[in-house]
């Protein structure tokens, strides 16, 4: 199971997230062989899953964002054995678990803002053992640049900076200072 994931990601290294049925039709004819799911209900979700596998995408439900559908092992259950995804996504350790049990691949979604974070990320991987991780935010220096034309207000940057090349990219972007709990940082 696991090395047809990897399979389709070598061909496709993009992976289309969709968060609308506004877009389901573009998926379908994109050349995206990977869907992360960010929406459904519980009325709606098999016959999305089962469109989007009649046109030969690996689909994995980001199952913390399906309404209708308890976030628990209950609705994990449901989905896995009458929904059918190829994997599931979630922040949840013990669901990573149980779905392992299940038999589904799985995507554990880290939100990495700082150090605190970094390290408990790094402790429930350790932990929950899941397939695969997805870590967001995968772009910050560029959300840097946009927030600085679209606001017009001074962005101080933190959050995992630990070297002078980190300092530099966040100067770069439009940041006017950067935050840090990392003392090498400070004598910079």
């Amino acid at each position: 199971m696991g090395n047809k994931f990897i399979y389709e990601v070598h061909d496709n290294p993009i992976i289309a997230a969709v968060k609308n049925g506004d877009v389901l039709n573009t998926v379908i004819e994109n050349q995206c062989n990977i869907v992360f799911l960010l929406y459904g209900n519980v009325s709606t979700l098999k016959d999305i899953v089962e469109n989007l596998r009649n046109n030969n995408k690996l689909v994995f439900i980001h199952i913390d964002l399906i309404e209708g559908i308890s976030n628990d092992i209950h609705g994990l259950k449901y989905i896995v054995e009458k929904v059918r995804p190829f994997g599931i996504i979630t922040t949840k350790g013990n669901l990573i678990s149980a779905a392992k049990n299940m038999g589904v691949y799985t995507i554990q979604r880290l939100f990495i803002l700082d150090s605190l974070s970094y390290d408990r990320s790094i402790r429930s991987v350790e932990k929950y053992k899941p397939d695969a991780i997805e870590i967001l935010p995968g772009i910050i220096h560029k959300i840097t640049k946009r927030l600085k034309i679209d606001l017009n207000i001074p962005i101080i940057a933190g959050g995992l900076i630990n070297d002078k090349e980190d300092v530099i990219s966040a100067l770069k972007a439009g940041a006017i200072a950067v935050s840090s709990t990392n003392n090498m940082v400070w004598e910079l």
